[in-house]
């Protein structure tokens, strides 16, 4: 299969406007959004019309140029809404560092403008998210390039959550190592954990899978340690929204059991992640902050209720797995095998391929 674009776009700017394809409906209905501030551009992050840790930090670069954009006045009116945008969209979800990355660079960019000219401060602060979006395709085609060499032909290759074009700008994380094989004329079959509370497996995954014509089938979340002890299972690719110096790593809640099963049944576990998802300053898995959600995405599927009424319920949205769990992380830089702080600093101190 020749290297081809995404048949969807996740996020992108168009007509002035930030444009985001509502994940929450997929796979039934196929709707563009489109938002004409940030305040629209946080509410999509916070209700996970679009979600993925690389994506996120898309869609908050886009929405503080968008901010930009839509300010009148001289460049100080420019300058403070853009900043403004940036507390704004920082509040949304506290795990995805990809977001914080992004924010960033939309802070260095706008303290390092010169100009006192407003559309030449707008005209930069767009340059500089658009560049952040085309960057997180071109990481997601190298990340893809490096983790595919490690797909053997024919593998059967378990999945959590949904690490594809729809958690990135395009090509994907977990699912770009899938293409990436699938390009380079591989067999490859796919497992697809459902990933409650919000069904990103069931739904999204594959979805995208499905459109892509790579052979794909969905289990419940308790189905994965009886496939990777039955040995119908040769490796395992997940995405990431945080990884720590130490190489500790933040995913989709279930990812931990899926890394001790995998442990216990001597399957390869990579993590798959662009280098923008790599949290320096984050020592180890402990300091990643954990994102608690809304009960009512456990209590309720499709607006029905499926607990009893007045019960507790806990819902986390991500678990932290330790790094000995992981055989390598796979970047756009390369990998960490075994990822640690002495693999992870020698890609940070390398050039980027």
């Amino acid at each position: 299969m020749s290297e081809r674009p995404s048949s969807f776009e996740t996020v992108c700017w168009r007509d002035g406007a930030v444009v985001m394809l509502d994940q929450r409906l997929l796979p039934e209905i196929e709707r563009y959004n489109t938002y004409e501030d940030a305040h629209g551009v946080a509410h999509a992050i916070r209700t996970m019309v679009i979600r993925g840790a690389p994506a996120i930090g898309v869609a908050a670069a886009l929405g503080v140029a968008l901010a930009a954009t839509r300010t009148s006045g001289d460049a100080r009116a420019v300058a403070r809404a853009a900043n403004d945008a940036c507390d704004l969209l920082a509040a949304t979800r506290p795990t995805a560092v990809n977001l914080f990355w992004a924010l960033d660079r939309m802070r260095r960019r706008l303290s390092s403008s010169t100009s006192n000219d407003a559309v030449a401060l707008r005209q930069a602060l767009l340059a500089e998210a658009l560049a952040i979006r085309e960057e997180d395709i071109a990481m997601c085609r190298r990340m893809g390039s490096h983790g595919a060499a490690l797909v053997p032909d024919g593998a059967t290759i378990l999945t959590h959550c949904n690490a594809g074009g729809l958690a990135t700008a395009g090509h994907g994380t977990a699912l770009g190592v899938v293409r990436s094989a699938v390009e380079q004329g591989k067999r490859v079959r796919v497992l697809a954990d459902e990933t409650r509370p919000l069904l990103q497996g069931a739904r999204l995954t594959a979805w995208e899978l499905a459109r892509d014509g790579i052979p794909v089938t969905v289990i419940v979340d308790g189905a994965a340690a009886s496939h990777l002890a039955r040995g119908e299972i040769d490796m395992v690719v997940v995405g990431a929204d945080r990884v720590a110096a130490n190489g500790d790593f933040a995913n989709k809640i279930g990812t931990l059991g899926v890394a001790l099963a995998a442990a216990a049944h001597g399957v390869p576990f990579y993590v798959a992640a662009p280098w923008s998802t790599v949290d320096l300053a984050t020592p180890d898995g402990a300091a990643i902050p954990i994102e608690e959600r809304a009960a009512d995405e456990v209590t309720h599927i499709h607006g029905r209720r499926v607990t009893p009424e007045g019960v507790p319920v806990r819902n986390p949205a991500f678990d932290v797995t330790p790094a000995r769990l992981v055989t390598a992380l796979i970047t756009d830089r390369g990998l960490a095998q075994p990822p640690n702080a002495e693999t992870i600093g020698r890609l940070a101190e390398g050039a980027t391929p």
